[in-house]
């Protein structure tokens, strides 16, 4: 029994050979690697040099140094709340926009659109062939004093109430907060659309069919079925458009004027012009703070975080 036992092992002082699950079990781990290096590359190691940035002191010409003066991060937020503030509004104004302009279009293409849902997806990532810049230069002629749209809003007396909520200056749109949000529902669009014709059409049709047979009305059935089955997406999309949208600057500068400016404006400013890299820095990461710490509250009172 001890001769059959052994007489398939090595012999004594040579290695055992590896078996090949072990190289299996190492595959997912070597594909995973050039992803890891390019986040520490490109992500952690900035990161880690933005926040030596942010406790520093000095200047460009006589060069900075660290010395932990966190006080800058207390100095930034005193004198620039109001930018934070504007961005979190526009960009919250801008996302609610987004969902309810690109939830019925997600709805209709993965439901409704037949042997048209290719080209549909085709238009929504259409500006995505453009710059950004392109993109949101148009909106300066689409707003302009002289255009059809705003003769429109004009006739439909919609700028007399955005001038009394204080988003348009009489009937000028062009550098106003309201120009500036139609910018970044613009922009951002795509972004929630995407993840929402995503997550609806995974839904089971048969689910709808089973809803009707128990005599639920339609509004009943997207009420009980198919919202809280797109949540997912709507998660998502509510983050991809948020997230972006409150640090962007180049709507605000295109499209805004120096009432509207974001706190990315401020940040962009303090970078290449005022070349203040420590309360840049500060900014940047008192923004991120806000946008992680509202992004988890959100996340968990939405109450899934199956995202798509």
């Amino acid at each position: 029994m001890n001769a059959l036992l052994t007489k398939d092992a090595p012999p004594a002082g040579e290695p055992v050979p590896r078996k090949p699950a072990t190289r299996k079990r190492l595959v997912p781990y070597w594909l995973l690697l050039p992803g890891i290096v390019w986040l520490l590359v490109f992500f952690a190691l900035p990161m880690v040099y933005q926040a030596s940035t942010s406790v520093q002191t000095g200047s460009l010409e006589q060069g900075f140094e660290v010395t932990w003066h966190f006080r800058t991060y207390w100095d930034a937020l005193t004198e620039y709340w109001p930018q934070f503030v504007r961005s979190l509004l526009y960009a919250g104004t801008a996302t609610l926009l987004c969902l309810l302009l690109g939830y019925p279009l997600a709805y209709l293409i993965a439901f409704k659109a037949g042997r048209w849902r290719n080209l549909l997806l085709v238009l929504v990532i259409a500006p995505f062939f453009t710059s950004f810049l392109i993109r949101t230069l148009a909106w300066k002629t689409i707003l302009a004093d002289d255009s059809v749209v705003v003769d429109v809003l004009n006739a439909l007396h919609v700028l007399d109430v955005t001038s009394w909520l204080g988003w348009t200056e009489g009937e000028r749109v062009l550098a106003t907060p309201m120009a500036v949000v139609c910018g970044l529902t613009y922009n951002f669009l795509p972004f929630m659309i995407l993840p929402l014709y995503t997550s609806l059409e995974r839904i089971d049709g048969r689910l709808h069919e089973a809803a009707q047979d128990l005599y639920a009305s339609p509004a009943t059935t997207f009420r009980k079925v198919t919202f809280p089955l797109s949540m997912p997406g709507v998660v998502s999309g509510t983050l991809l458009t948020f997230i972006p949208a409150s640090g962007d600057y180049v709507n605000a500068e295109l499209l805004g004027s120096t009432d509207t400016k974001m706190v990315g404006n401020v940040i962009q400013s303090q970078f290449l012009r005022v070349l203040d890299y420590p309360t840049a820095a500060a900014l940047s990461f008192i923004l991120m703070a806000i946008v992680l710490l509202m992004v988890t509250v959100y996340i968990r009172r939405a109450g899934t975080e199956d995202l798509v």
